[in-house]
């Protein structure tokens, strides 16, 4: 049964750094694409950062391009975000999920989520 559980969100205030993990189990992990995607309150989903099987490819949505970084350390099954310079607006529920296979396109094509891990962000 695969499992990915997302952990170190929490309350910060704009300008604040925060990194979160996203440990996997269950799952071959070095052969999947993982990514982070985040729900705002009173949002769809939707993707904010991707990593192919290596950790040689990546994808930055705009909105936090030049702030957040996506990681992935396949001897721990783990992948992180590292998110920079927050704003109000990145208050979310952040998932992490993995891809179909090596790489992440489609984007939107994913296989298992976890469970979320809420980040606020004050003003």
């Amino acid at each position: 049964q695969v499992q990915l559980v997302e952990s170190g969100g929490g309350l910060v205030q704009a300008g604040d750094s925060l990194k979160l993990t996203c440990v996997t189990t269950g799952l071959n992990f070095s052969s999947y694409a993982m990514g982070w995607f985040r729900r705002a309150p009173g949002k769809n989903v939707g993707i904010i950062t991707a990593i192919n099987w290596s950790g040689t490819d990546t994808y930055y949505a705009d909105s936090v391009k030049g702030r957040f970084t996506i990681t992935r350390d396949n001897a721990k099954n783990t992948v992180y975000l590292q998110m920079n310079s927050l704003e109000p607006e990145d208050t979310a529920v952040y998932f992490c999920a993995s891809y179909y296979s090596g790489t992440y396109y489609p984007l939107s094509e994913l296989d298992a989520w976890g469970q979320g891990t809420q980040v606020t962000v004050s003003s």
